[in-house]
């Protein structure tokens, strides 16, 4: 095989089997700096070996093998104790690398409880990101602060304070005991939404859509729906990315300017995703227990089955937007109600929601306020008003095409030729 074929096999690979071999490493070692470099030694020691003696039928097997030895091999350098070693050596017995995903006390395969490690309450959320990037997905410390804006320094002192934290506070590395596990599940959904969101829409940049971050939030959560298939919410929260990261592609156009959802061009939206993300979101409803990701699933899912935007069902959105604030009180919600609302009732309608808003003062510094105030105003032919609006709008915004947009509707409504 050649290096190019095995750096193809190796990459698919380091994919699926990096959060798993990592994640193994971790529950017998106890030590995440260990794993993470045992883990890629393993790595790089495939890449020089596969293509000369071949791909092994267990890629996943041979890699956890090969950095368990790393592992023994350090330990014993570091005069570390007899006692880990044994518990090391017999954990991962020769004939049973920890590749398949059974049962381990109960509870299926180790990343599970990475997933719960890394998402712990008393770790703040820049640190949950960062853990659940670096150890689940294998992403590079300057990856990671590319995709968030802030210098790889910042970003491995961050990475060091969490671990930091796990160690010093004892946090158990486990799946939480049942009467803790819904609001542990939460915390972990929150934390892969927060990613795709990020990925999808950034927060700030040249950039609108990072690429990678929405590909490792789907395969996060697709990896999460696996370890808990009885969970509806990983259901709603993995339909929700399918279906919105089937219109990536068409968020931004050939030059990189933003195109609003009602101008996609939806022969370019991902039918695959389309689809898998329906069968999801129609398998998690079914169990009866309806929740905030799997309401905007359905959200979603109702511009997705839309043939054009004019076929959008405007009403069944601002009902479910409407059931999403009674789950989950938000300003946000209440403004993307505003939204819905004005869709299908009239600009004037929406205005009223969205001023009711603005003056509870919720959503200060929020660009999409005034912008969605500038948008209804615009409509209703209010061009002074919804200039002004524009214009505090481009105050606030933080990224490039965003701001390219607005620039362009602020344009519109202070030429008199248009």
């Amino acid at each position: 095989m050649t290096v190019g074929n095995v750096q193809a096999v190796l990459t698919q690979a380091f994919r699926e089997e990096w959060g798993r071999v990592v994640a193994t490493l971790i529950r017998v070692t106890g030590d995440w700096d260990l794993a993470e470099e045992c883990t890629q030694d393993a790595f790089a020691l495939a890449l020089e070996r596969w293509p000369a003696d071949g791909v092994p039928n267990r890629p996943g097997a041979w890699l956890t093998t090969t950095a368990r030895n790393r592992a023994v091999d350090r330990l014993r350098r570091q005069a570390v104790g007899a006692a880990k070693l044994r518990e090391l050596a017999m954990t991962l017995r020769p004939d049973d690398p920890g590749n398949d995903e059974t049962a381990v006390g109960g509870i299926p395969d180790d990343r599970l409880r990475l997933m719960f490690t890394c998402c712990h309450p008393a770790l703040s959320m820049e640190a949950k990101v960062a853990l659940t990037l670096r150890t689940l997905a294998g992403l590079s410390t300057a990856e990671i602060a590319r995709a968030f804006l802030v210098p790889e320094a910042t970003m491995s002192r961050r990475l060091v304070r969490a671990k930091q934290k796990i160690r010093q506070a004892g946090i158990p590395y486990r799946v939480p005991p049942a009467h803790l596990l819904p609001a542990r599940v939460r915390a972990v959904l929150g934390v892969l939404y927060l990613l795709f969101n990020e990925g999808y829409s950034a927060s700030a940049g040249a950039d609108l859509v990072r690429r990678n971050l929405c590909g490792e939030a789907l395969h996060l959560a697709r990896v999460l729906v696996r370890l808990m298939p009885d969970e509806p919410e990983a259901e709603g929260l993995l339909a929700l990315i399918l279906l919105h990261d089937a219109r990536r592609e068409t968020r931004v156009d050939a030059v990189g300017d933003l195109v609003t959802l009602e101008h996609q061009d939806r022969t370019g939206w991902d039918r695959s995703k389309i689809d898998e993300g329906l069968s999801v979101l129609d398998r998690a409803l079914r169990r009866g227990r309806p929740g905030p990701y799997q309401l905007q699933a359905a959200v979603a899912a109702c511009h997705a089955e839309a043939r054009t935007a004019a076929d959008t069902d405007w009403w069944q959105i601002a009902a479910l937007y409407g059931r999403l604030a009674e789950l989950v009180p938000s300003p946000v919600v209440e403004l993307n109600r505003g939204v819905a609302v004005g869709m299908a009732a009239g600009p004037a309608a929406g205005l009223e929601l969205v001023t009711a808003l603005e003056e509870s003062g919720a959503l200060t510094g929020y660009y999409l306020l005034p912008a969605t105030r500038a948008d209804l105003l615009r409509r209703l032919g209010r061009r002074a008003e919804a200039a002004q609006a524009y214009r505090r709008a481009l105050e606030e915004v933080a990224t490039d095409p965003e701001r390219r947009y607005l620039l362009r509707r602020l344009r519109e409504t202070t030429d008199p030729a248009t």
